[in-house]
């Protein structure tokens, strides 16, 4: 993990046009639903539909009221160990944000504090209370891909979402494509880690 770097005296401006940009992206995204999964996770077996379950994309902050952009994530059961397993999807294990907040959080919390993380999350329109973006500075999410934007830093994952929404012509958007636009899953991008019980997984959709 690269270390904190704070800019004490830096200032960075978020233009609306920015905001604007950002939260209409993540709000395209309510009710996309994701459905794809080759092989069970965890024992490659073949795999059946079993239901939707929708989990928490981003929590907006529109007209000062807070809005829950939220996706729907299929399940499937496996045929060879009988595991109950998730369709692909663009979340980091055990985060309960979409992988673009996460990124942006982290990129964030290289440059400021985590007060003032959650000041700026705000100003682009997007809620995120200080202890979760502190979780996720701590974690290894690996090369998080990203330029620099009005002199913000900005995870690509999160403007590839606002270009491909920008460029859909209205039509709906299909989970793969957003899968895609959202840079995940990559390479090299999570740290290695011991996949979670049912029940665990369980507990992070709502």
């Amino acid at each position: 993990m690269r270390e904190r770097i704070p800019i004490a005296k830096k200032k960075f401006l978020i233009p609306p046009m920015l905001a604007d940009l950002v939260g209409n992206a993540l709000a395209s995204m309510d009710g996309v639903t994701f459905t794809c999964l080759d092989a069970c996770p965890s024992c490659g077996g073949p795999v059946s539909g079993h239901d939707l379950r929708a989990k928490r994309f981003a929590v907006l902050l529109e007209n000062g009221q807070e809005r829950t952009i939220r996706v729907y994530v299929k399940r499937f059961y496996c045929q060879e160990c009988g595991a109950l397993c998730y369709a692909e999807a663009p979340f980091y294990p055990d985060t309960r944000l979409a992988s673009p907040i996460v990124d942006l959080c982290f990129l964030l919390s290289q440059q400021m504090p985590f007060n003032r993380v959650a000041q700026y999350l705000r100003m682009l329109g997007i809620v995120v209370d200080r202890g979760t973006i502190r979780n996720y500075a701590s974690r290894d999410f690996g090369a998080i891909p990203e330029t620099e934007l009005f002199g913000l830093p900005l995870p690509l994952s999160l403007l590839n979402l606002a270009a491909f929404t920008l460029d859909r012509e209205r039509r709906p958007i299909v989970g793969a494509e957003a899968l895609a636009a959202c840079c995940f899953p990559s390479a090299g991008r999570a740290a290695p880690h011991v996949r979670p019980s049912p029940e665990e997984r369980d507990q992070r959709y709502n």
